[in-house]
Order: structure tokens, then C-alpha cells, then sequence
């Protein structure tokens, strides 16, 4: 890790933004941002300079102001919550250029009494892990690296449930912008076979009782076919393969956080009854014929089934010859059943 956002700056930038963007293509005087946001000129000046280093493009007239006339493909503080409309997630988010891993500083915030619906996002992730602890390609600039704080009042037993909510969050702010995925039990986001978002859910709780839950979620965003690394070249994709054209990654990254919030308030008031009535939408497991591995016994005890549904539990039901299977998520892999 090397630095984090500051929130009182991310907070001062956003507003001069907001500004800027209010404004329209009219220009706004440096005067009348520092009466708004009740700061001085010189510090508005030292926040446009910021500002203009980080890519904005902000022109200037030395009698009628500044114009903001085009902004990066960032996913700092101030570009996720542009019209960011949430309950509790990503209405306070930790932004890092670069990061070992965002569920390692999740944790250690949540440690530090972080609140429900914190968000810590990234550039760039250096030690980026998946389930089963296998690593995760994070590149600079080229996807969405996040994990998400939540404190829920359910019941320990039930955190696994929540790999469910973030797979059908991604997969709903695809189908915003227009583009069709599936999710492969329990949680891979997947088009054409080739895996899009990869999810690990931790938790940190007593026998009765959450202390919190973290979500890490990567979502593959504009990696070109060719940058990813040869083995992971017929497995890995991106969203902007599937669509054809780059991808905004912080209007996607929004639509994310929103559709993630929306299921998260549903959960608190409702069960997750409505999570997993998407995940069945989106399932391309469902109705299959499955091979199912163990995934930490080297291919001991493989059966193969049709899955048929999942339980009030998120586990798999799987009907074999010797009768109906339940199959808990990550204690196996899933391979399609060869004919």
C-alpha cells in the first residue's frame, strides 16, 4: 500500500467539481468557488492544479474562470459518487492508487471501527486473491478492484450468502449497459465461458454474531485480450470484449455499488430471498449437467448430477443417480459434464 485518498481533500475536490460540472460550459470564477465552498482562491488554484496533474481537463480565462471540459477514466472518491445514489455502500469509499490487496486494508479498517457500507478501491492491486486462495490479475487502470464493509445484523451462518449478492450486483449493471452474462455456481461471472469478476467473502464474527463481513469483488473492466497474462488467456475476459468498445469504469463501477446497495437493504429487511431469486435469473448452472470436484482433495469423491436448484442456504442441489446431492460453496469447482 502507498497512499490513500485523503477524505477531506477528496470531499473539497468533489464539491469544486460538482461546481464545474453545474456550470456547464459556462465559466466559473475562482472567486465565486472559494465564496461556495467558504475557502480561500489560493486553495481553489492548488485543487484545480491537483486536479489538472490527475487529467482533468480544466481550462482557464483569466477574467471569467474555469471550464471543466473533460474528466479521466478514474475511480477516485470524486468520480464514483458523481451521481452516486446509495443507501449505505460507497457512501464513504478509501481510494488507493495502488494496494497489495483491498480486502487486507478492508479488514484492517473494519478493525478500526469502519462503517457499514465502507468501500476501499484501487488502481492497481499487487497481491489480488480469489478463492481458494488463488491470485488475481489486477492491472492499473484497467479494471475495478474493490471490497465493501458490511456489518449485518443476520446471522454468521448466513455471510457465505453474500458472494451470491455481489456476483448478481455485477451481473445487473451489465445487463445496464447492455450486456448479457451468466453466473456459474457460486459466483463466476462469466460470457462465452471465459471468466469476467472474481469474489472472495470473509468475515470476522462469534458464534452468534457478525463483527463484519468483507466482499472483495475484481471486475475484469478494459483488459485487452493480449495483456492478460498467457495461462489465464483462454479462461479471463473483460466487459469491454464483450461490448466492443471501452467501458466508463466509474459509471459501470456505480451502477455496481447502486445494485449492491439495492439487494444489501432487501437482505436487512427481507432475507435474501430476493438475491437469490437474480442469482436464479442469471444462472447458467441451473438445469445443467455438472461434474463436481473437490476442489481441496484432488479430485476425490467427484460426482456428477443435473443441478436443479439452490437451498435457503445458497448450497447446490444436485441430483445424482444415488439420489438428491447438497453441495456447499468453496468446498468444490464446477466442470461442465463432457458427454
Amino acid at each position: 500500500m502507498e497512499w490513500c485518498y485523503n477524505e477531506e481533500v477528496a470531499f473539497l475536490r468533489s464539491k469544486i467539481l460538482a461546481l464545474l460540472r453545474e456550470a456547464g460550459d459556462s465559466y466559473l470564477s475562482g472567486e465565486e468557488m472559494a465564496k461556495r465552498l467558504g475557502v480561500s482562491r489560493t486553495a481553489v488554484w492548488k485543487h484545480i492544479q491537483e486536479l489538472r496533474r490527475d487529467g482533468y481537463d480544466i481550462v482557464s480565462h483569466s477574467r471569467s474562470g474555469y471550464s471543466l471540459q473533460s474528466a479521466p477514466d478514474t475511480l477516485r472518491p470524486e468520480e464514483i459518487k458523481n451521481g452516486l445514489h446509495t443507501k449505505r455502500i460507497g457512501t464513504e469509499i478509501r481510494f488507493y492508487p495502488t494496494i497489495d490487496s483491498t480486502n487486507l486494508e478492508a479488514k484492517r479498517l473494519a478493525q478500526q471501527g469502519a462503517p457499514d457500507g465502507l468501500v476501499v478501491v484501487a488502481e492497481e492491486q499487487g497481491k489480488g486473491r480469489g478463492r481458494l486462495e488463488r491470485s488475481f490479475f489486477s492491472p492499473a487502470g484497467k479494471g475495478i478492484w474493490f471490497s465493501v464493509i458490511l456489518r449485518p445484523d443476520f446471522l454468521p451462518q448466513d455471510a457465505p450468502k453474500c458472494t451470491l449478492l455481489s456476483a448478481v450486483a455485477v451481473a445487473k449493471a451489465a445487463e445496464d449497459f447492455g450486456m448479457k452474462v451468466g453466473i456459474k455456481w457460486p459466483n463466476d461471472v462469466l460470457a462465452g465461458g471465459k471468466k469476467l469478476v472474481g469474489i472472495l467473502t470473509e468475515m470476522s464474527a462469534e458464534m452468534e454474531r457478525i463483527h463484519y463481513v468483507i466482499i472483495g469483488t475484481g471486475i475484469n473492466v478494459n483488459i485487452k485480450a493480449e495483456e492478460f497474462p498467457e495461462e489465464l488467456r483462454d479462461k479471463a475476459a473483460s466487459f469491454s470484449e464483450i461490448k466492443g468498445e471501452k467501458i466508463p469504469r466509474a459509471a459501470f463501477f456505480r451502477a455496481v455499488l447502486e445494485h449492491m446497495d439495492a439487494l444489501y437493504d432487501a437482505i436487512l429487511r427481507e432475507g435474501f430471498a430476493e438475491v437469490f431469486s437474480e442469482w436464479r435469473r442469471y444462472s447458467i448452472t441451473l438445469g445443467q449437467t455438472v461434474r463436481i470436484i473437490d476442489a481441496r482433495g484432488g479430485g476425490q469423491g467427484a460426482f456428477v448430477g443435473k443441478a436443479v436448484d439452490i437451498d435457503e442456504d445458497g448450497a447446490l442441489l444436485v441430483d445424482t443417480a444415488a439420489g438428491r446431492r447438497r453441495v456447499l460453496a468453496g468446498d468444490v469447482s464446477i466442470r461442465p459434464q463432457q458427454d
